[in-house]
């Protein structure tokens, strides 16, 4: 059968540029290859004709005598080998099949093979969490905290190089600089983490003594942190360039510090607002009068109780609240009444308590409220 035109196959107009034929080729290659098609008995001879045309067509003096004599340029004895020939097992077919490789796999093996040698010389620090713990008072008006966090940091030795007085690594002969190793398996060409630079690009021939060649040691530093006002449980703040450093020169990691915030004995949170439970007598309750509440800032409120208040009554503070952690005024404070029923009481006291109660069975308009509500259940069920 007589071999289709190379420019067909790749479904390229000829005349196309090398950028263009390279699209085209990349192209085809995922449409056919045969981990893609393994319904089709034919794809992995189809995957090998692209593979061949482009093998042709990359090449300029190849593509030169195809563009004048066509497939005939390569046969009898007219140059430039025989494309056909030898793909699988040759380094020829390598060479095309790694050019649509990391576009294949590039996910999952890591790409940027290659370009400038030595990608991986330098390698970023990990990043770290440190939990803190804050009162609501420090919260409410904000506190710097020395806090210890233990971390790599780079030798001071060899300056972070790994390499004994601060010498440069060297390029690893393995691999190149590249990090990565390619080996042909049959059909396909696997790519690899270099065994002996473990995908550095790099290599060091005299060691650190004091970090063993990582360029960073083991140390725990003292950091001063601003905890701005308004921080709540939750609140995550950055330190960039605070975390595990780099390995062999490479940036240094960041700090996430997690603000949490303790309970408090007297103020419950509820974003920017807080809220106070406060008891009042019930004399206070019934006539009215006056309670002194405690704020967040450490200062004292008169709050006005209105006669005839009942349990759960709620008072409004403007502005008593937290302050918003970016600007944007405070919250308020709420203040929630709890009628308090005496105990330990003095035979008087009993004494005029039931004089008090006599007096007062038309002044419970809750509970003659309540009790009218009984009378006609009770009713309703005799009906």
């Amino acid at each position: 059968m007589a071999k289709r035109d190379y420019y067909d196959v790749l479904g390229a107009a000829r005349g196309a540029s090398a950028e263009e034929l390279k699209k085209a080729y990349r192209t085809k290659a995922k449409e056919l290859h045969p981990d893609r098609n393994k319904d089709n008995p034919n794809a992995e001879a189809q995957f090998k004709e692209v593979n061949e045309a482009y093998d042709v067509l990359k090449d300029a003096d190849k593509k030169a005598a195809y563009d004048r004599f066509g497939h005939a340029a390569f046969e009898g004895g007219m140059g430039g080998g025989r494309p056909g020939q030898g793909y699988g097992q040759q380094g020829d077919f390598g060479s095309a099949f790694s050019d649509v490789f990391e576009d294949l796999f590039g996910d999952f093996m890591g790409r940027g093979g290659g370009a400038g040698g030595g990608r991986q010389r330098q390698t970023r620090g990990s990043d770290l969490r440190y939990n803190l713990r804050v009162s609501l008072e420090e919260a409410f008006g904000g506190v710097q905290k020395t806090i210890s966090v233990p971390a790599s940091t780079a030798c001071g030795a060899c300056h972070g190089t790994g390499a004994e007085g601060g010498a440069e690594p060297v390029t690893c002969p393995t691999c190149s600089g590249m990090g990565k190793v390619r080996a042909q398996q049959g059909f396909f060409t696997v790519e690899r983490t270099c065994p002996t630079c473990n995908g550095m690009g790099q290599i060091v021939k005299n060691p650190c003594k004091v970090c063993h060649g990582a360029g960073r040691v083991e140390k725990e530093r003292s950091l001063s942190v601003n905890i701005p006002a308004g921080v709540e449980t939750g609140t995550r703040i950055r330190l960039a360039g605070e975390g595990e450093a780099g390995l062999r020169g490479g940036p240094s990691g960041d700090l996430y510090i997690f603000i949490e915030v303790r309970e408090h004995a007297i103020f419950q949170r509820d974003g920017v607002h807080l809220f106070c439970r406060v008891p009042v007598s019930i004399a206070t309750a019934a006539l009215g009068g006056e309670v002194e509440v405690p704020t967040i800032d450490g200062g004292m409120s008169r709050v006005k109780v209105p006669a005839g208040s009942q349990t759960g009554k709620q008072m409004r503070l403007r502005a008593k609240g937290m302050p918003a952690l970016r600007g944007g005024g405070s919250g308020d404070m709420l203040i929630e009444l709890a009628v308090e029923t005496p105990v330990n009481l003095t035979a008087r006291q009993k004494e005029i308590l039931r004089e008090f109660d006599t007096l007062s069975s038309d002044n419970n308009p809750e509970g003659s409220s309540f009790f009218s509500k009984v009378k006609g259940f009770w009713d309703g069920m005799k009906n």
